[in-house]
């Protein structure tokens, strides 16, 4: 069994030596007076060589988790953060909201305020604050939101921990885990430290789909007229995407997503019908919810009393939600890599039988297709001189500068139907928990892993401001990281305005067409934050100015540096 050493070392020193043994490449940091360990141990490494991930300076916790989570997206390995304390910790709970929901795993790390007073121990309280900022339990603010929350009492258990955190994150369905470090436990001085390299602690294999409950599915879907696939989450697994495209071929499956988290299929497949589940679920005799937590609103529409339904997950039940109430007639617990496959074939079996309504199927949904394309160009054409500028005009605009393998990262009214993609990976939405304001470090993150690809994020006004811009602009600057940000600015929380109306149609806030506390009523010159850090920036009024200005935008970035667009644009 292969053993490495570290010598006359400190806890601080082993706990980054075996992080990065493990292939952690970042630590993502907002640093306190509870990390005067590990900042001793960074600069020893510097000098004496050694293996610690990497250090970025990351001036809001909010960006650092997003960074982790961005980061993690584009490589399928988790990353570090470390907070300060308490107050890190809560700084950082909405990120981690969205991670947890978006079963993103995350390394989540702070501090735990010194609790010695007096004695000599190395790391004792030594400062006024160190008194206010203890807590009882200070897990407890987020342990609803993390797998597995633990505070690290000594060096002894270090190897075992920290494997623990890792194979829990990973292991499905994935999340974030939280750990705290005591000052005084970080500070403990080590004789020696041995640990095994690599681990022997593996991760467990993900869960694989029942044969029966695949067969049974194959039946259910052979026997269908009108079967429909609604996703919201395939495609994390970028392999995933090949796998549904040739599900949906075989059995010519419509493929729609709700609120799309990622790519799940080439925008041009044929079995590619859009966004809008709505449409699709007054005829379906089978839905297969694949990956989706709201397949549908019950309260504005649902499948037909007679439409089986079957739940394709790792976690069908989605069960850490406190409530879920949709029907369901067959779930199947596995991974998509590992259920799609399978599904395909047992449908293979199948085909010839079907041959002639599948082929029925897919002349119709051809038909729906061309439709549904139609009237997305009719949008288009209406919207080309509208000012303030509309999302539509403002996505194709996007769509037309960006290159194929361009990342796009949506937290914004970006509009969908309007934009082309096929390379797997290169759509993300991942504000899983609706916290608003992970879109500026989750593109970071993606930047700092794809150095070689194009990165655009589109924010909302609201969610830039969430974002912490100015921190945001800094690591960008700091790190060499050059994104471009859309602003759409249009003023409101178009979410809250949206939803208002829902309830209330005929209120009186929908008779203002002012609805209180739903308007921005000063407009913001967010072109100006990212000059801050020495990046280009450029408000957007005109319509016709938006190809030009995208193209300034790009030629400003070519040196490494990174730009912004506020686009002023209309709202719901």
């Amino acid at each position: 069994m292969p053993v490495k050493t570290i010598e006359n070392g400190t806890a601080a020193d082993a706990y980054l030596t075996l992080m990065a043994d493990r292939g952690i490449d970042y630590l993502f940091a907002n640093a306190g007076t509870d990390f005067a360990p590990l900042i001793e141990a960074l600069a020893k490494a510097e000098v004496n060589g050694g293996q610690f991930p990497k250090p970025v300076t990351v001036p809001h916790e909010n960006v650092a988790v997003s960074m982790a989570m961005g980061y993690y997206l584009a490589t399928g390995r988790p990353q570090l953060v470390m907070v300060h304390v308490n107050v890190g910790t809560a700084n950082s709970i909405c990120a981690i909201m969205n991670a947890w929901r978006g079963n993103v795993p995350i390394l989540f790390s702070a501090g735990r305020t010194p609790y010695t007073e007096e004695g000599g121990l190395l790391g004792q309280r030594s400062g006024e604050i160190h008194w206010p900022q203890e807590m009882r339990d200070q897990g407890s603010m987020l342990r609803e939101f993390v797998k597995w929350d633990y505070e690290l009492p000594n060096a002894q258990v270090m190897e075992s921990a920290i494997d623990r955190a890792i194979n829990l994150s990973m292991s499905e369905p994935k999340g974030p885990v939280y750990l705290t470090l005591p000052r005084e436990m970080l500070a403990t001085p080590l004789d020696t430290f041995s640990y095994s390299s690599p681990s022997r602690h593996r991760t467990p294999s993900s869960p694989y789909p029942d044969p029966r409950a695949i067969d049974e599915a194959a039946e259910m879907i052979a026997r269908a007229e009108n079967p429909v696939i609604i996703t919201s989450s395939a495609g994390r697994d970028i392999d995933d995407v090949a796998k549904l495209a040739a599900l949906a071929d075989c059995f010519a499956i419509p493929v729609t997503q709700r609120k799309p988290r990622y790519l799940c299929l080439p925008t041009n497949h044929e079995m590619h019908l859009g966004y809008n589940p709505d449409a699709f679920l007054e005829a379906a005799d089978l839905i297969i919810v694949l990956e989706c937590d709201v397949p549908w609103i019950p309260s504005k529409k649902a499948p037909g009393a007679d439409c089986k339904i079957i739940h394709i997950a790792v976690d069908p039940l989605f069960s850490d939600y406190p409530i879920r109430g949709f029907t369901s007639d067959l779930g199947i617990t596995g991974v998509l890599s590992g259920t799609l496959p399978l599904l395909t074939e047992a449908l293979m079996s199948r085909q010839s039988a079907a041959r002639d309504r599948i082929e029925a199927r897919r002349r119709r949904l051809a038909e729906t297709r061309s439709g549904q394309h139609r009237r997305w160009a009719d949008i288009l054409d209406k919207a080309r001189t509208q000012v303030p500028l509309h999302p539509a005009w403002i996505t194709h605009c996007v769509n037309e500068v960006k290159n194929a393998d361009t990342v796009l990262v949506k937290e914004s009214p970006l509009t969908w139907e309007h934009l082309d993609m096929s390379v797997p990976g290169t759509f993300f939405s991942a504000g899983a928990a609706g916290g608003l304001g992970w879109g500026l470090g989750t593109a970071l993150g993606i930047q700092m892993a794809k150095r070689d690809r194009q990165v655009i994020c589109t924010v909302g006004d609201g969610a830039y401001m969430f974002g912490n811009p100015v921190p945001a602009h800094y690591v960008a600057k700091a790190e060499n990281l050059p994104i471009l940000t859309i602003v759409f600015n249009n003023q409101m929380w178009g979410a809250v305005k949206r939803n208002t109306h829902e309830v209330y149609p005929t209120g009186f806030a929908a008779r203002s067409n002012r609805e209180p506390l739903t308007y921005f009523d000063t407009q913001l010159a967010f072109e100006k934050a990212v000059e801050t850090a020495g990046g280009y920036g450029e408000c957007v009024t005109d319509p016709a100015e938006m190809p030009r200005a995208l193209q300034r935008a790009l030629d400003a970035m070519k040196g490494g540096n990174q730009a912004l667009l506020n686009v002023i644009c209309s709202g719901p």
